[in-house]
């Protein structure tokens, strides 16, 4: 049952990862999100009732619960406007946990695979902190490129190969071909990563009420407002300073 939840995680961290590059309207991910939050919540529920008290079944049930709170977490926040801080720190939380996770599935569950799958999804989360925790707007394109990733390779291809049963016969060779993938994929981080934006240089201009994303000075708006409304607070900043430059929306 895991497995099914896990396949459809894989779509919506691409979908998400494709708003962080701009490339899907961010509240037309709302939907999916609820859809994979509210299925990430029922399963491990499930599997814990179900578990007949297996210490290792429980335990592998409750890491469910991270992603679909976070993917809960993000539908609300599109929904509400609200701000992303809050998704920002709790995903600094699925981060620590999601080390430890890697270190049972290493150890305890011995399934190296997974322990690689659980480490990349650390990074991810530790990103999402840094972007909406700490502002770290530089970061959004590289992040959403790591989101797409980590959808397709750990999660609807391993997805897939538990549901065809042949995951076991492969796991030494899964956690080496994912270990290489999954450390050339932050080699695109040179290549993603955008210059800080400060007061010395020229920030894109506001999108404002009734304008396409095409007509803001002929750039689109950044997309992280996808986890909630991040920029609200810049934007109430530079209303009240009429001799300053709008900020940059994510």
């Amino acid at each position: 049952m895991g497995s099914v939840g896990l396949l459809y995680v894989g779509a919506v961290l691409i979908v998400n990862g494709l708003m962080l590059l701009g490339r899907v309207d961010a509240r037309a991910a709302a939907p999916l999100n609820f859809f994979v939050g509210g299925l990430q919540v029922i399963t491990p529920t499930y599997l814990i009732f179900t578990s007949g008290g297996d210490a290792n079944t429980i335990l592998s049930a409750s890491g469910l619960y991270l992603f679909g709170f976070t993917y809960l977490y993000v539908g609300f926040n599109l929904l509400g406007g609200l701000d992303g801080t809050g998704l920002g720190w709790f995903s600094a939380f699925v981060a620590v946990c999601a080390v430890v996770y890697a270190g049972l599935n290493f150890g305890r569950f011995d399934d190296p695979a997974f322990g690689v799958i659980w480490l990349y999804w650390a990074v991810l989360w530790a990103l999402f902190f840094l972007v909406l925790g700490l502002k770290r707007e530089e970061l959004t394109r590289f992040t959403g490129a790591v989101a797409i990733v980590a959808g397709v390779i750990t999660a609807a291809v391993p997805a897939f190969m538990l549901l065809t049963e042949v995951w076991d016969d492969y796991l030494t060779t899964s956690a080496i071909a994912l270990a290489v993938l999954c450390v050339l994929s932050l080699g695109l981080y040179p290549r993603l990563r955008e210059p800080r934006a400060t007061t010395a240089t020229a920030p894109a201009p506001e999108l404002r009420e009734g304008e396409n994303p095409g007509q803001a000075g002929g750039t689109q708006p950044r997309t992280t407002e996808m986890y909630g409304n991040v920029a609200a607070g810049q934007e109430q900043a530079a209303g009240r300073r009429s001799d300053a430059p709008a900020h940059r929306r994510r």
